[in-house]
């Protein structure tokens, strides 16, 4: 693949303006946290219902990512290379801005579906960024720094995440410490507003990216090598799991025509089948390939399909834990916070995330190895500082999360003695993110809260070393794997409303149903196992891949 000769040079200008798209993916995800609890209330939502946000959001990135890989696959050409990657991200904001549009329109009809299709859609210009932004990141300075330049993007993402629910909570009740007499007198009006700055931001982001000099167009020629086996498999689980979705979606509106155990039983058996045909797609995928690989193309590659599971469980977890928080919050044995009030805890979950991407990033100054120990633990500070002082500003009680100072520490020492190694730091975390979800499950009150929060934490620099691991080794199938991990985004849109269909069960409830992250960090932690042994016998420096960047 021959780059432009413009698109090499190392530009910290082009990064600057590349990295607020970072902030927008994190900005308006975060902001569904909040917004989901005023969805449920608004349009008398139970826990499962109010997760499908979440579903439509992340479902737009599977399916964006497949229709590029598809017209990829059809027509043997790169659509993202014949665009380049600085218009492929205008035109993805642009189609981000007709979402808000679509939201508008939706919020005017009173329709909570119809806000669905407009998240969805926002979310499909943001499968089309994320798809471009990422390898661009990497292409704008030298190869080496690479992946530390898209960590540093996603300390950029987790600041977005971190504002976000701060200021969607500001926007839509007026303040950050609304009452509930306020949240119950709340019309659809001020969300119309919202997304009203929303997509008139994304225009103006749009029209920097379209006029910035400092970035280059990064196109280049390539024949998109041929998968059909890849790509057959990859349509029948599309298929399969349209049915199984419609018919988990119907039941929203089974409400008057079926008991709720009717409805409890339909929606969990067919989020659980759609589960099974994800897994059972890609492990079918990785048998067939390992017997024959023609016609699989990236797929014939374990560590790439292991790594698919990953990125999907990874993306699962990360969301659900914080999408359904504001129900744990609000019972009494977790200060029975109210709807409002959970905004600086959302806030702060993001802001673990930025905490370790900041973290993270460190390397791409090129410390030297002691000033590295030493910022090891005194960024994760600042960083904490940061979303301590957001919350003040925005006049919230932060006295309930200095002691959170403790957990950060911990992950300081876990930075320290994963060496910058992606297996190594994987492991770690994972074992480190089961260890706390149980020490949540176990408890209540402030330690749970914290042990919870704290999956940000741990899942901060997952995307980086899951993504290096999983494409290690795989030459001139690189970018197709890279879209087929951006497909496993989906993982955010099926786990949190597995979890969200549990706590409405009352055999379960909404604090056991965490044991589903449980479960999550313990498949990150057998895949960072795995792994080592995979790339070990392909002949791959497995801990001293991250250094290539993706």
């Amino acid at each position: 693949m021959e780059l432009n000769s413009t698109a090499k040079s190392n530009s910290s200008g082009a990064l600057s303006t590349l990295v607020t798209v970072f902030f927008f993916w994190g900005f308006i995800a975060a902001g569904n946290g909040v917004f989901i609890p005023f969805c449920k209330h608004y349009f008398h939502l139970d826990q499962f219902q109010s997760q499908l946000i979440d579903f439509a959001f992340y479902l737009a990135y599977y399916l964006g990512a497949l229709g590029l890989y598809f017209i990829a696959s059809v027509f043997g050409k790169d659509v993202i290379a014949r665009w380049g990657y600085r218009n492929s991200i205008v035109y993805g904001l642009l189609f981000s801005a007709i979402g808000a549009v679509i939201m508008i329109l939706a919020v005017n009809a009173n329709t909570f579906p119809g806000m669905l299709v407009g998240l969805f859609t926002v979310a499909l210009g943001f499968s089309l960024q994320q798809t471009a932004a990422n390898p661009f990141a990497a292409l704008i300075g030298p190869p080496e720094t690479g992946s530390h330049r898209i960590t540093l993007g996603g300390g950029i993402n987790s600041f977005g995440t971190a504002i976000g629910p701060i200021i969607v909570a500001l926007a839509l009740f007026g303040t950050t410490k609304a009452n509930d007499d306020l949240i119950n007198s709340l019309g659809l009006g001020k969300v119309s507003i919202l997304y009203a700055g929303v997509g008139a931001l994304f225009v103006l982001a749009a029209a920097l990216f379209f006029f910035s000099k400092k970035l280059p167009k990064g196109q280049y020629e390539t024949d998109t090598e041929k998968s059909p086996k890849a790509l057959a498999a990859l349509l029948v689980m599309t298929v399969l799991l349209g049915v199984t979705f419609y018919y988990v979606f119907s039941t929203y509106l089974m409400e008057n025509v079926a008991t709720k155990e009717e409805l409890e039983n339909t929606r969990i058996r067919f989020l659980l089948i759609g589960l099974i045909i994800i897994v059972g797609t890609l492990l079918t995928s990785l048998f067939m390939a390992k017997r024959k690989s023609d016609g699989w193309g990236a797929m014939k590659y374990p560590q790439l399909v292991l790594g698919m599971l990953a990125i999907f469980t990874y993306v699962g977890v990360e969301v659900t834990i914080q999408s359904n928080l504001g129900a744990l919050l609000a019972e009494h044995d977790f200060g029975g916070y109210t709807s409002s009030q959970v905004a600086p805890f959302i806030s702060m979950y993001w802001g673990s995330l930025m905490v370790g991407r900041w973290t993270g990033s460190i390397k791409i100054f090129n410390p030297s190895n002691t000033l590295r120990a030493i910022l090891i633990f005194v960024v994760p500070v600042v960083a904490f500082g940061v979303v301590l002082a957001v919350n003040a500003v925005a006049q919230n009680d932060v006295s309930p999360l200095y002691a959170y100072i403790t957990c950060i520490v911990i992950q300081s020492i876990a930075f320290y003695a994963g060496q910058d190694k992606p297996a190594k730091t994987l492991l770690l975390f994972s074992l480190l993110g089961m260890a706390f979800m149980l020490t949540g499950i176990f408890t209540t009150g402030r330690i749970a809260t914290y042990a919870f929060l704290s999956g940000g934490l741990f899942c901060s620099i997952m995307w980086p070393a899951i993504f290096v691991l999983a494409i290690a080794g795989l030459r001139k199938f690189t970018s197709q794997g890279s879209a087929f991990l951006i497909m496993m985004i989906l993982g955010g849109a099926i786990i949190p409303p597995i979890q969200g269909k549990l706590a409405d069960l009352k055999s379960v409830g909404i604090h056991n149903s965490y044991w589903l992250t449980v479960i999550c960090f313990g498949y990150l932690a057998l895949f960072a196992v795995s792994v080592k042994g995979i790339l070990r016998r392909q002949g791959i420096d497995y801990d001293g891949s991250i250094e290539g960047g993706h």
